[in-house]
């Protein structure tokens, strides 16, 4: 069976978020698909099918669970279905996700790769949160924490906690024999630590052990916490990405969120930045990597 190696959020191969991507998969079960990823020992991969309702089956896996939703490895999806289709400028791509989800996907082939952006669908909130044991676990006080905001869970897909900080972000890291449950009393699978002035984030496996360059299934709900707190760019500041991961170890590209503060509770990736749709959010994939 073959598989793709992307690169997704990379101006180059070999950077930003590596990704495998199974254009065959019809014929794995999910345990298969499990192996394989650990296998492949990447942040993710995903396994597409045919449906033939015209979207394409997509299931995501990390080396330890399947996923409901995520980012990188479905704007990675949308690059390979145009590499394999053909064709230059542009194409659309309806991905059929678990619990028939389906998630809108323009791809755009540009000479040194794909641009990929993606519809999130609406972000929905849970209530605001005080937890000093969340700030203990991440090695951070009350002191690190952004004035007038609240922690709080955004989800677009996946859910997160969102942690506004005005310093910390530096030193911050998961100190906790087990996070994951930590964030699961809340409603949330993980953590994003954003901090507000510098529009930079980190977040991690719920160990610790490693930390994700660039999340795209973050980003969604990081850009509609802003907004739904008053704290949204300028139009001019804007046209720049809205959220981004502060390590930048391998030149990976930027983030670029895009959201229409018309409506506080929702975004929406795609294509289009113009604003005439409530809730936009534009996520780009760098180049296709090499195949094997």
């Amino acid at each position: 069976m073959r598989y793709f190696q992307l690169d997704v959020f990379a101006a180059r191969p070999f950077t930003g978020n590596g990704l495998g991507v199974f254009p065959e998969a019809g014929d794995l079960s999910p345990a298969q698909m499990q192996v394989l990823t650990q296998e492949l020992r990447q942040f993710e991969c995903v396994f597409l099918r045919p449906t033939g309702s015209g979207a394409v089956g997509a299931r995501v896996f990390t080396v330890d669970e399947e996923l409901p939703f995520a980012g990188h490895p479905l704007l990675g999806a949308g690059a390979l279905l145009h590499h394999l289709a053909g064709g230059q400028g542009e194409a659309r791509w309806t991905l059929l996700l678990a619990g028939e989800r389906r998630l809108e996907v323009r791809s755009r082939r540009e000479a040194a790769g794909f641009s990929v952006e993606m519809d999130q669908g609406v972000a929905s909130f849970g209530p605001p949160l005080e937890d000093d044991a969340v700030l203990t676990a991440l090695a951070l006080d009350r002191g690190d924490l952004a004035p007038g905001l609240p922690l709080q869970v955004v989800s677009t897909g996946l859910p997160y906690l969102i942690v506004p900080l005005q310093q910390g972000l530096d030193r911050a890291r998961i100190r906790h024999d087990d996070f994951e449950a930590l964030l699961a009393r809340h409603g949330a699978k993980f953590v994003y630590l954003l901090d507000v002035g510098a529009t930079e984030g980190r977040t991690w496996d719920n160990r610790g052990l490693l930390e994700d360059v660039a999340t795209g299934s973050a980003a969604g709900p990081a850009g509609a916490y802003r907004v739904a707190h008053g704290r949204a760019l300028s139009a001019v500041q804007r046209d720049q990405p809205d959220a981004r991961h502060l390590r930048d170890p391998l030149g990976q590209d930027r983030i670029g969120v895009v959201v229409d503060p018309a409506q506080r509770d929702g975004v929406r990736a795609d294509a289009d930045r113009d604003h005439r749709h409530v809730g936009r959010v534009a996520l780009a994939v760098g180049r296709r990597g090499r195949q094997r």
